[in-house]
């Protein structure tokens, strides 16, 4: 129970909706319990009036009080539909409040938690699985939200039904209320145990739709390596054994719950024989009277769900707090990325590293070793290197995704621990190696970079990434839609698309995580020569395999095994290092052959 306390914030946010809920509960239980009084009236009456009724057989008299009686029941009959007609009014306000309260309970945590994984750095991310931080947004939180509303209103109405009615019963005869009541504990432990294999047999059934899930999503996702292997028969195998084993979970659960309602409507039925018998010897001994007996059929009726109910609430109640407990896990997980200060300036785009270090947490890798450089507003820098060099590591330390474990990273000659977060990354543009495209059109994937941007900007910044003439043979030209992670796109139009994204922002700080690597030597040539224009003004950090994007820098750093081997301008590199003049004449030879084949 202690991890449920968290949501206590909720319920004080939400407390006249908590309070007025109350009230309905118990106005409601007084409509119900007013009726089995009248019952009871009724019961007595009939009894009364039937002697007397017999007794003025052959008189005037009897047709009279015939018509009294009857007027009598009738009032009775419509009092008890009075009272029905206001309960169901109440417990509609009830439900109308608390679970209201509930879903708004579910939407504002839902918000905060996808609130705080915006906020968590990206190394939180490397840490945790996408299902795992799905489930807990949805699967989680719904266990709770069922603790919010359900659980507290079946657990406020249990108190009050329980205090108004076996406080009642206990006035009107303890020894009856006894007999009644005592069947209930037993139909709420059974419902409580049948309930505890339910839920287990339930967890274990999501458990495997969601393997089931997972290895459909995957077998569609790569049928084209499926079919290329000539696997489909062992794919559907696969999908047979999940079937089947889901198929077995479901009919488990088929038989527990085939025993909930016997199991159920025999102890109710138990405890009304129970009621009958036990009234009745308490009739002839003149202790009650017939119309207490239906009045207490009634009540053992009205305890029968809050009774049942227990066992639900109480297995409701373990897995929200367990469910919250997963939840609070992530929430208690604070942000590694914090700003020092506040400070909002536009920055002018000078870059300086100064003896930087980094090491990755998760995995202990030292991807950096004691890195310097100083890049000028409005210059550009390439950064080379061999696979595993730290290229990427670079651009990811100058857009505040990770802090240096050493050294300082400063914009315009301040810490990059003093900025705004937000307002730093605002006038940043960054193109990834590993490129991301949302199942949406062309146009707002690219608009994605500057929500308010104009449709002109957006156009051009396409043009300039070489990519409008391609979109000008789509069905819909640049609203086409992309499909999911843009797979309808090949890898080059993928990176076109990412760079125009960057470009339609207009930064002050431009870096390029080898954006180029999946286009033909053509292309690279048109986009550079577009990037050139683009990047004047802009501090630009280019990181490539390519010379060729190099010889638009003007420095060059050269990593290798996360520390600076070379650096100097393009050409002064050719002559004095011996690993770039090589890739170089790679590239020179690679061209050449391109050349030839198109000619």
């Amino acid at each position: 129970m202690k991890s449920l306390k968290s949501l206590n914030k909720y319920f004080y946010r939400y407390k006249y909706h908590l309070a007025f809920g109350v009230l309905c509960v118990i106005i409601s239980n007084l409509f119900a319990i007013i009726p089995a009084q009248i019952v009871r009236h009724s019961f007595d009456l009939v009894n009364d009036s039937i002697s007397l009724y017999f007794a003025f057989g052959g008189l005037d008299l009897q047709q009279n009080f015939y018509g009294i009686f009857a007027t009598s029941i009738l009032i009775y009959g419509l009092l008890i539909v009075a009272m029905a007609l206001l309960r169901g009014f109440f417990l509609f306000l009830m439900r109308q409040t608390i679970i209201v309260m509930s879903r708004h309970i579910e939407y504002d945590q839902k918000n905060e938690i996808y609130q705080h994984y915006q906020a968590l750095s990206l190394s939180f991310y490397r840490q945790h699985n996408t299902g795992d931080l799905m489930a807990r947004i949805s699967e989680d939180v719904s266990r709770v939200r069922m603790y919010t509303g359900p659980a507290i209103m079946y657990g406020i109405n249990l108190v009050i039904v329980f205090v108004l009615v076996i406080g009642y019963m206990i006035s009107v005869n303890p020894m009856l209320t006894l007999y009644s009541l005592l069947p209930l504990p037993i139909l709420s432990f059974s419902i409580y145990y049948v309930n505890q294999i339910i839920q287990r047999r339930s967890d274990e059934i999501q458990k495997s739709l969601s393997r089931l899930s997972t290895f459909t999503q995957e077998a569609f996702s790569g049928i084209r390596v499926i079919k290329a292997f000539v696997r489909e028969q062992e794919s559907t195998g696969r999908f047979n054994d999940e079937s089947n084993e889901y198929r077995h979970r479901s009919l488990q659960l088929n038989q527990v719950n085939s025993f909930f309602f016997p199991l159920m409507s025999g102890l109710i039925g138990l405890s009304t024989i129970l009621t009958v018998y036990v009234g009745g010897i308490e009739v002839m001994k003149g202790n009650i009277t017939t119309g207490n007996i239906a009045e207490f059929v009634i009540y053992i009726n009205m305890l029968t769900w809050p009774v049942t109910s227990l066992g639900w609430v109480t297995s409701i109640m373990q897995r929200s707090a367990a469910s919250q407990k997963r939840i609070d896990e992530f929430i208690n997980t604070l942000p590694e990325i914090t700003s020092n200060t506040d400070h909002r300036v536009d920055i002018r785009g000078d870059l300086s590293f100064k003896d930087v270090s980094f090491t990755y947490g998760y995995s202990g890798t030292k991807a950096l070793r004691n890195i310097s450089f100083d890049v000028k507003a409005g210059e550009a820098i390439a950064i080379m290197g061999t696979t595993g060099a730290g290229k990427s590591t670079i651009a990811q330390l100058i857009a505040r995704m990770y802090d240096t474990t050493g050294g300082q990273v400063l914009v315009d000659g301040q810490d990059i621990k003093d900025y705004n977060i937000r307002d730093l990354r605002s006038q940043m543009a960054q193109v990834p190696q590993d490129v991301f495209l949302f199942s949406d059109s062309i146009y707002n994937n690219v608009a994605f970079g500057a929500p308010t941007s104009t449709e002109g900007a957006v156009v051009q910044a396409i043009k300039d990434a070489d990519l409008y003439e391609n979109m000008s043979s789509f069905p819909e030209g640049i609203q086409t839609k992309i499909g999911e992670r843009g797979i309808t796109l090949s890898g080059g139009q993928k990176q076109r698309v990412s760079i125009a994204r960057a470009l339609v922002l207009n930064p002050k700080v431009l870096v390029l995580d080898d954006c180029l690597s999946a286009v033909d030597t053509k292309t690279e040539d048109t986009i550079l020569r577009n990037l050139k224009r683009i990047m004047d003004g802009k501090t630009t950090v280019i990181i490539s395999h390519r010379v060729s994007s190099a010889k638009l820098a003007d420095k060059v750093l050269i990593l290798s095994d996360g520390e600076v081997i070379a650096q100097g301008k393009h050409e002064d590199l050719l002559q004095n290092n011996q690993w770039y003049l090589e890739q170089a004449l790679k590239e020179q030879e690679g061209a050449s052959a391109d050349n030839l084949v198109n000619n």
